[in-house]
């Protein structure tokens, strides 16, 4: 199996490496929002052998297929960026699933990996993996501090899992296995069903059908005082890419960009985006969800990596992709 570095992992300090631009790279949820904007970024870069399977084709949760798949494969890098996500209702909702479907994707993903002996691991999660009442901004050091959210817990513990089974094989056997923790995510391609989306991607969808139902009203859950930071999908895939051409000193980076806003701010927003006029309710009956996590980026940033897209701008260009796509949305009628 070709090694794609100069210099294998040590363990130090940040080493360059060449990257063989045709090593075979497997993008575990290609197809979604976070692995469609790496798939991108890493054609961009001249990146040739990308592999990717559907769910239909490849079923992450079964270890036997997931097994037969690396070992007929043989993928040089992995960066896993499938799980199952969704926002406070869907998490509320399914709380089994989203703890024992995202526990066995990464599983599989990782242990097929250190079995096959892959060169380089991205884990990709989530910042609902530090605890709830942590100091902000949120420091890599905080993970496992205190308790968690409630509203997202079982999400948060199958990826605080995923981030200890990379260390562990860090540690043990001084492998490339490094962990990336996003802030709040949106961008093209990202989920707008008003059951299972996060927040900017449903407020874009409840927005947009109100502004085609004559600017009818529109009522949002909590009370708006949650603070929030947002980064956009592609700036993420940026992230990785200095992950992948780089070998990162420590086994867990925050990636964010250090600025948030409270929900009501993010409403008004997008409001004036989509062009909205009506009125604007608050559902306190609704649960806020932790009330802030602001992101401490600068571990990543003083390596070389800094997010690019603003947030204006980047709810604009989120919005126009979707009404560009809007049929494949059927507008609620109000």
């Amino acid at each position: 199996m070709p090694d794609l570095s100069v210099q294998a992992f040590a363990g130090g300090s940040v080493l360059n490496t060449f990257m063989i631009k045709n090593s075979k790279i497997y993008v575990a949820g290609h197809n979604g929002m976070v692995g469609a904007a790496i798939c991108r970024i890493l054609k961009a870069h001249g990146y040739e052998n990308i592999i990717g399977r559907s769910s239909k084709e490849l079923d992450l949760r079964n270890q036997a297929t997931v097994k037969e798949f690396f070992k007929t494969e043989r993928p040089v890098v992995v960066i896993d960026a499938a799980a199952r996500v969704g926002g406070i209702l869907a998490n509320n909702n399914y709380p089994y699933q989203f703890l024992m479907e995202n526990l066995l994707i990464q599983n599989n993903l990782i242990n097929e990996a250190h079995e096959n002996e892959v060169s380089k691991f991205i884990f990709l999660g989530s910042s609902c993996i530090y605890p709830k009442l942590a100091p902000q901004p949120l420091k890599e050091e905080y993970l496992l501090t205190s308790g968690l959210e409630p509203t997202n817990e079982w999400y948060a513990i199958a990826k605080i899992t995923g981030v200890k089974a990379c260390e562990a094989i860090r540690k043990q056997y001084h492998k490339d296995f490094v962990s990336l923790m996003p802030t709040n995510l949106y961008g093209s391609f990202d989920n707008f069903d008003l059951e299972t989306s996060h927040v900017l991607p449903a407020m874009i969808r409840k927005f947009y059908d109100a502004t085609f139902n004559n600017h009818a009203t529109v009522t949002l859950w909590g009370s708006g005082t949650p603070m929030r930071e947002f980064l956009h999908v592609d700036d993420m895939a940026k992230a990785v890419l200095f992950a992948l051409e780089n070998t990162l000193p420590e086994y867990l980076y925050n990636v964010g960009t250090g600025v948030d806003l409270t929900i009501r701010e993010l409403a008004t927003l997008i409001q004036k985006i989509t062009r909205h006029k009506g009125e604007i309710l608050w559902d306190a009956t609704k649960p806020d969800g932790t009330h802030r996590k602001l992101m401490d980026n600068s571990k990543l940033e003083q390596l070389g990596w800094k997010y690019q897209v603003g947030l204006e701008q980047g709810i604009q260009q989120t919005y126009d992709w979707f009404v560009k796509n809007s049929h494949e949305y059927k507008t609620v009628k109000m």
